[in-house]
Order: structure tokens, then sequence, then C-alpha cells
């Protein structure tokens, strides 16, 4: 995992942390926090790391308030929860 890579997850976190389990976030979020001035080409590894924060059981990743049980089914925008 690189440097990049910790911080992502970190950041994922933090906000997933800061809204909830009642709550969802999109990664562009954590994209625009991380990197505000560049962020669009860093959403796929912000999503990336989201999902392997999920295969660890730290968050949840969503699609039409139904949980992506593997990032392979994931088509179109996705939205992150915290696990209980």
């Amino acid at each position: 995992m690189g440097a990049n890579s910790k911080i992502i997850s970190a950041k994922i976190m933090e906000i997933a942390r800061q809204r909830g389990p009642s709550k969802t976030f999109c990664p562009s979020e954590v994209a625009r926090a991380l990197f505000p001035s560049d962020w669009r080409p860093k959403m796929e590894a912000v999503r990336n790391n989201a999902f392997q924060l999920a295969a660890k059981g730290k968050v949840r990743i969503l699609q039409a308030g139904a949980e992506v049980p593997e990032p392979k089914l994931a088509k179109g925008p996705i939205r992150i929860q915290i696990s209980l």
C-alpha cells in the first residue's frame, strides 16, 4: 500500500466516522478533500481504497441503497457508509 493509498484510506474512514452509520457519502468528497485542484484523476484510487476497506469490513459500498458485494459489480456511482 503506497503513501497515497494510506492517506486515502484514512480520509475515507475519517469521513465515514463523522457521518456515522445512518449516512453515506460519495467518493468524490474524499478526492476533493485530498486533491482539491486535481481530484477527478484520483477517483479510481479512492474507489479502489473504498473497496479494500469494504473487504476488511470497515465500510459498506452501496448503490441505490443496496450493498455491492464485489467491486466488479459496481457500475456507476457508489456511496460509502461506515460498517457497524
